[in-house]
C-alpha cells in the first residue's frame, strides 16, 4: 500500500474542520496521530457520522458502516488517509 501524500492528511484535517463546524481547531492544532475520538479530538459517535458522511461525498466512495474495520480508519488522521488512499487505489 502507497503511503498517503502528506497534503492529504492537511486536506483530511479541513474536512473534519469544516465538516463539523470545529469553529476553534485550526489544521495544524491536529497531529497526525491524535486520536480523534475520545481522549484527544473529542468527537462523539454523531460527529463520527458526520464525518463519514463527508468522507464519502468528498472522497467518493462508499463507506460500510457495519464493516468490522471501519471504526479503526477513524482512529486519527493518519489511519484517515490511508484509508482513502486504499480506497482510491482499488
Amino acid at each position: 500500500m502507497s503511503a498517503p501524500h502528506p497534503d492529504l492528511h492537511t486536506e483530511i484535517k479541513q474536512l473534519i474542520i469544516d465538516a463539523l463546524g470545529l469553529e476553534d481547531v485550526a489544521a495544524n492544532d491536529i497531529d497526525d496521530q491524535m486520536a480523534l475520538f475520545g481522549e484527544g479530538l473529542g468527537l462523539d459517535s454523531v460527529d463520527a457520522l458526520e464525518l463519514g458522511l463527508a468522507v464519502q461525498k468528498r472522497y467518493g466512495f462508499k463507506i460500510d458502516a457495519d464493516a468490522k474495520d471501519t471504526r479503526s480508519h477513524f482512529n486519527n488522521v493518519a489511519s484517515l488517509a490511508a484509508f482513502v488512499t486504499a480506497k482510491q487505489a482499488a
